[in-house]
């Protein structure tokens, strides 16, 4: 890992990945809601939370194929959108890989945007680092951390030292279910927050949108961006590939 920034071309462009899928839509939250995206959804994840929209991207379930670096990049260019958003599952959970991804994406010229959904439990020290050394990563990624609360069963795998890493383009993303992940959400953001975006969004079944408003509101958490998920809103919950 203390080697990426040496990363060549002809050295990862062969390496494989475990896919779900990779497909063109609009973003669906956070500060890129409403614009056409490239999604890159990677197989394999490091937590299990309780509310998981995504069951398919990790074990019991499989990879729905495996992709070479070079033919995800060709994947890539047959899409028109500009931006990039690179989940899983976790999509840096796969080491020197995703960061050999990461850059590949960067370098292509037509993409301006490339959105990491990281979900709090991956150390983002080596990838926040590489962003700092290397200028398409500098200009073109950043990070939204989906800090896991209490309703999601896995907040202690948070790895808290993260906040120290995000910069101010980054977004930190909180999952509300109910009324006590609200208050633990507060805590974390007035204890550790320095830099980025904090966005509260709801889990719909428990936390109803209107509610949530009032309680950041009520709360004076004047800097909270309250991010609704679009793409529940135009298609099927249930639904594939949107």
């Amino acid at each position: 890992m203390s080697n990426w920034t040496e990363f060549k071309e002809s050295d990862y462009l062969d390496w494989k990945l475990p896919m779900v899928e990779i497909f063109e839509t609009v973003e669906g939250e956070g500060s890129a809601a409403g614009l056409p995206t490239i999604f890159v959804r990677v197989f394999h994840c490091n937590l299990r939370c309780t509310w998981c929209d995504t069951p398919y991207s990790y074990a019991p379930a499989k990879p729905e194929y495996e992709a070479t670096i070079a033919e995800i990049i060709d994947r890539i260019k047959q899409y028109s959108s500009r931006r990039i958003c690179f989940t899983g599952g976790e999509p840096l959970i796969h080491g020197e890989k995703s960061a050999a991804l990461l850059l590949a994406m960067a370098h292509l010229e037509h993409i301006v945007d490339i959105h990491v959904e990281t979900n709090g439990a991956i150390d983002l020290e080596p990838f926040t680092k590489l962003r700092e050394d290397i200028p398409a990563l500098n200009k073109k990624v950043r990070y939204v951390m989906d800090f896991k609360l209490p309703g999601s069963d896995e907040m202690d795998r948070m790895i808290v030292t993260n906040f120290n890493f995000l910069g101010e383009k980054d977004e930190i993303k909180f999952v509300i279910a109910d009324d006590e992940d609200f208050q633990a959400a507060v805590i974390v953001v007035r204890s550790n927050v320095k830099k980025g975006q904090v966005l509260f969004s709801p889990v719909w079944e428990t936390m109803p949108p209107k509610k949530l408003v009032g309680k950041v509101l009520a709360e004076k958490l004047v800097d909270v961006k309250v991010s609704l998920q679009l793409h529940k809103i135009i298609w099927d919950p249930e639904e594939r590939g949107v």
